[in-house]
């Protein structure tokens, strides 16, 4: 199976095959600007100490700041953070705001280790790349397995390392610390707005039936929201397991329940099944909403649903999407389906630069006019092109990027 990165490379010459892009532009954009790796030293609760590798992947910023996540995953490697980093970069084109694109992240399994361990780690990693990061150069942001509250740490330790107090090093913050209204909806909140500009076109019914693979922080709020608007959520799965029911499962129960029992499995009123079977649950609209590489070129053709729109990073391979387009199954890709979390981060590093705090309403006002307009705008390219949603989105976040970089 390919990693990561070279997914990401075979999705971009899928796009440029379509369009002429300069052949130098093209040379470049193949190549992050930077990588760092570093050691994070952490002295343990039982006085040992434990060595942790570090990366930031800073990987184009001709339009902004680098901006992405900061995850804390035992599987996280270069390979891995170098693919987020450049779907970022994509990501941020293609809605248009003026940030660039970088990923970083810590190989570690959080789940290991106690608050003040993750407090110790997430430190540690600031201090390794205060020098590299800042508000005009570098900001981080949450991603798998880091919250609010280490976004905190680390702001809180940049400003002692330099003074810059402002926050706006760092987005995801905590409401009271700076963090914008909306951030912890944003994701898929901005996705639904996607999905709503695009129902009809995705052959979709009013009332749609959904299953949402993982159910951490963006599938939990997707369950929310989409069952809020009317449509019946009939399966859901998480790292331990799954659980569906043809009816529709209560979303604000469950939400509870995986609460107290750490897992959507044995939840009342539903079938227990295999987690990784929720891809192939017949529904209308499958949302991957956990991990990269999912949906594959060995179970592509089992997908039953309708349509796919990707929460996660990276969860469709390349060989999977010609083959669920073959199907006529349509894909929202990820760097237009999740790009409500980097909007609205972008948003409170505004809101951080200018002294402001912006209402959730107005948040919400402003995120949903970009991602509408990009929605439609994207479609319109794929249609003009002939092509899926995906190429259609590389292709103009690619033209975006070249032309700053002229």
């Amino acid at each position: 199976m390919n990693n990561p990165f070279e997914n990401a490379l075979a999705q971009l010459e899928r796009a440029t095959s379509l369009v002429a892009f300069d052949e130098k532009f093209l040379a470049q954009i193949q190549h992050p600007n930077r990588q760092v790796r570093v050691s994070i030293p952490v002295v343990m609760d039982d006085g040992s100490l434990n060595v942790y590798e570090g990366y930031r992947v800073q990987y184009n910023n001709a339009r902004g700041p680098y901006k992405g996540g900061i995850r804390f995953h035992q599987d996280a490697d270069i390979e891995e953070v170098k693919a987020l980093a450049f779907w970022m970069a994509l990501k941020t084109a293609v809605v248009n705001i003026p940030m660039g694109g970088g990923k970083g992240g810590v190989t570690v399994n959080p789940k290991e280790m106690s608050e003040g361990e993750i407090e110790k780690l997430s430190r540690g990693w600031m201090r390794s790349m205060a020098e590299v990061i800042g508000p005009k150069k570098d900001v981080p942001a949450p991603d798998v397995n880091t919250t609010p509250q280490i976004m905190q740490w680390m702001a809180d330790e940049f400003g002692k390392i330099t003074g810059d107090t402002s926050g706006a090093v760092i987005t995801g913050k905590p409401v009271d610390a700076g963090g914008s209204e909306g951030r912890g909806t944003a994701t898929a909140q901005g996705g639904f707005y996607v999905f709503e500009a695009l129902r009809e076109q995705l052959g979709l019914p009013e009332q749609c039936s959904i299953a949402i693979q993982g159910f951490g922080n963006a599938g939990q709020f997707a369950a929310k929201i989409w069952a809020a608007a009317g449509h019946k959520i009939v399966a859901v799965s998480d790292s331990r397991g799954a659980i569906r029911n043809r009816d529709g499962l209560d979303v604000d129960e469950l939400i509870e329940h995986k609460s107290s029992t750490r897992s959507v499995s044995g939840f009342v009123g539903a079938e227990d099944f295999d987690s990784i079977d929720v891809l192939y649950e017949p529904c209308d609209l499958l949302i991957p909403a956990a991990l990269e590489s999912q949906i594959r070129e060995d179970n592509a053709d089992r997908v039953q649903a309708k349509a796919v729109l990707e929460l996660a990073n990276g969860p469709t391979t390349p060989e999977a999407d010609d083959l669920l387009l073959a199907r006529n199954i349509p894909v929202v890709p990820d760097i237009l389906a999740n790009a409500g979390g980097v909007t609205v981060s972008t948003f409170e590093w505004e809101q951080n630069l200018k002294g402001e705090h912006w209402s959730e309403e107005d948040v919400f006002v402003r995120l949903k006019e970009i991602m509408v307009r990009e929605s439609l705008a994207i479609a319109s390219r794929a249609a003009e092109l002939k092509t899926d949603l995906r190429r259609g989105a590389f292709v103009i976040a690619l033209e975006r990027i070249q032309e700053a970089m002229k």
